[in-house]
């Protein structure tokens, strides 16, 4: 027994049939409680939307069989990956309510600690991993979180959310891409409710159904009514079931509609009355509510004292929250920025060194360093057989497999993602950019998810982004950026930048050790001109300490990477008793060695490679004379690049590089 309805939203007829086939009373009244409860919250949220008691909703009012039926569908320990409209997953967990209607209202004991709104949380407990504004790059994450699923053999499968919107964005395509090259198990449930906040369908795309697409990936695809929660259920437990058993990705359409605005306060003027009408007739709680009664599995008595249940959860839910204190505006904000870690700086274990070039010494760390956490996964373009454009992964496929050596489709936003997605199920990840220039397409995934995961819900990590970087080798504008500055502003970031080799692989190993995102700065011109005598046993090298490369009483120079090496030739030829300080870290840099520095000299000039405006420089200038004004014998002064895009050929390069000025720069500045 079923009921239809026929009519024409999207464009096309859409039929609605229950089919209870190896469903008891139990389990239908069991869903029926489920798809109950985000409805009877939400229109509670409304309300306190209206009395100024929260400050924003969105609503899920007409979606909630999609949410129910996946959550319901698959395993409580399998991560399920939510977005604006997925209450039901969240309830569907059983999260105290105290907890999420404290996350509504911005309270301390929410998931966020105040810090973000509605569902853009995650909670590792529920093995659900909340969204971030962006939309698409959460599918990344699922991604992440398959593959180490997969590295494990745990026979999980991943369930993810997006949004027929949020499916132009280039991020869908990459994660769906990945997860099909490396038959990930993760089912994309895609929820097609015919609107991208305002933006039709029609003005999205051009295909047809989402079912369309799987092809192309070479992924299997299914498309269900997303009104319907049997169908739902039923499906999603079957492709489940499927996929742990044989990983493969999965698209699944959900045929909707957005019953309410994108937000409360963008309404639905625009939406056509009688598309309206047509999808209230298909509520997803009062379709399966009649069904239920037809089957006289649902009685009066029972609706009833589900409904008294239900409100009064949500009444206690709301007072416990209502009587907690707003969190306090300065405390923890610091302390939570980082998942806690202590470094301990490791010495060799033995006195035998090798004459290693830059190269090798970043090679030897990251070799080490696999051989020392068997959970790290190195990620790249080419860094398998290949062995890395610049080869420092060569040889690696043969020490430790492809199953940790992965060559990635050219796609930085899904790796860095995928990255993240393996912290979250307690891996390691090293991510190589071919060159740090490429890292803008990734650019979103490091500030706003690796830099503000740990800061937003707790969730460190634990990824290691390896940048090679610079200018000096004719490779033009789009291979020879020196691009630190972008991500120094960045807080939750941790940034180093190795002059020589020795510092390469301490500080490379200290990185890969830190459960937090860094970013790894390898100057591309260092790798095979420079070479040092370094240990031959896993060492690292303090994070946040400056060193003092060469003592000197008359001037301080402050810089890092090739900047070192320029200050280190052009002192020699000037007669002067110069300090050289190389930070190494940037961020955070070591305030106390220039500090200490420019007390001892009084005069200081801020070397660095990138380009003169809103670089590291600046920072620094402007804490020096803020902080050690009354030590200085002359105003801070800074060379770097000159402001222009990095030029390809080589009179033109040296003229943009800051070297061929440093030596009037410093006299200059000694004469002051």
């Amino acid at each position: 027994m079923g009921l239809y309805f026929n009519f024409v939203p999207h464009s096309a007829a859409i039929f609605m049939e229950f089919k209870r086939e190896g469903y008891s009373d139990q389990q239908l009244l069991a869903l029926y409680e489920q798809i109950l409860r985000p409805r009877m919250i939400e229109e509670k949220m409304l309300i306190l939307l209206r009395q100024g008691k929260i400050s924003k909703w969105f609503s899920g009012i007409g979606q909630e069989a999609i949410s129910v039926g996946a959550v319901n569908a698959i395993e409580k320990d399998e991560y399920i990956l939510p977005m604006h409209r997925n209450l039901g997953v969240f309830t569907g967990r059983d999260i105290p309510y105290q907890r999420l209607f404290a996350q509504f209202q911005g309270k301390l004991s929410g998931f966020t600690k105040g810090r973000d709104r509605s569902f853009h949380f995650g909670t590792k407990e529920h093995f659900i991993v909340g969204m971030i504004s962006h939309l698409g790059p959460q599918m990344a994450l699922a991604d992440g979180i398959a593959l180490a699923q997969k590295l494990k053999q745990a026979e999980k499968a991943t369930v993810v959310f997006t949004g027929d919107g949020a499916s132009s964005q280039g991020d869908f395509h990459e994660a769906i891409n990945v997860a099909a090259v490396w038959d990930l198990p993760v089912i994309f449930v895609i929820e097609n409710n015919g609107y991208g906040l305002s933006t039709p369908s029609e003005e999205q795309f051009r295909f047809k159904n989402f079912t369309d697409k799987g092809p192309g990936y070479g992924v299997k695809s299914v498309r269900v009514d997303g009104n319907n929660i049997l169908e739902v259920h039923s499906t999603i437990s079957k492709l489940a079931e499927e996929i742990r058993k044989d990983p493969k990705p999965i698209i699944l359409e959900a045929m909707t509609f957005r019953m309410r605005g994108h937000e409360e306060a963008s309404g639905t003027k625009y939406v056509p009355t009688s598309l309206m009408e047509a999808w209230a007739k298909k509520d997803p709680v009062e379709n399966y509510e009649r069904y239920l009664k037809q089957e006289k599995v649902l009685t009066a008595k029972i609706e009833k004292d589900l409904r008294a249940k239900i409100k009064a959860d949500i009444e206690q839910g709301l007072e416990l929250a209502y009587a907690e204190e707003l969190p306090p505006a300065t405390e923890m904000e610091f302390e939570d920025m980082h998942a806690p870690f202590v470094q301990e700086v490791i010495a060799p274990k033995s006195d035998k060194t090798t004459e290693k070039r830059f190269v090798d010494a970043i090679s030897d760390g990251l070799k080490q360093s696999m051989e020392r956490y068997d959970n790290l996964v190195l990620m790249g373009q080419d860094i398998a057989e290949y062995g890395g454009v610049f080869k420092i992964t060569d040889g690696f496929v043969a020490q430790f497999g492809k199953a940790r050596v992965r060559n990635t489709p050219l796609c930085e936003s899904a790796i860095i993602g995928t990255g993240l997605g393996l912290s979250i199920d307690g891996y390691k990840a090293m991510v190589e950019m071919q060159f740090a220039d490429f890292v803008t397409c990734g650019f979103n995934q490091i500030v706003n998810n690796l830099a503000k995961s740990h800061y937003r819900w707790g969730q460190n990590a634990d990824v290691v982004v390896r940048m090679p970087t610079g200018a000096g080798v004719g490779a033009g504008p789009f291979h020879s950026q020196s691009n630190e500055a972008w991500f120094f502003h960045t807080p939750g970031l941790k940034i180093v930048y190795p002059s020589n080799p020795y510092d390469a692989k301490g500080l490379l190993n200290a990185a890969i050790e830190d459960p937090n995102p860094y970013l790894y700065f390898e100057h591309k011109a260092l790798y095979r001109s420079l070479s040092e005598v370094i240990p031959d046993d896993y060492y690292t090298v303090e994070v946040g300490k400056a060193a003092t490369v060469q003592e000197g009483d008359d001037l301080t120079i402050i810089t890092y990477g090739m900047g070192v090496h320029w200050a280190k030739e052009i002192s020699a030829t000037i007669d002067a008793s110069i300090e050289i300080i190389d930070l190494r870290t940037l961020l955070p840099w070591d305030k106390n060695a220039v500090e200490t520095s420019v007390k001892k000299t009084n005069k200081v000039l801020v070397l660095h490679e990138d380009t003169l405006t809103g670089g590291i420089g600046a920072e620094i200038a402007a804490w020096i004379s803020e902080n050690c004004f009354q030590d200085l014998d002359a105003p801070v002064s800074r060379l770097a690049s000159l402001d222009t895009p990095v030029p390809f050929s080589k009179n033109l390069e040296e003229n943009f590089l800051p070297k061929k000025r440093l030596t009037d720069k410093l006299n200059e500045l000694l004469k002051y």
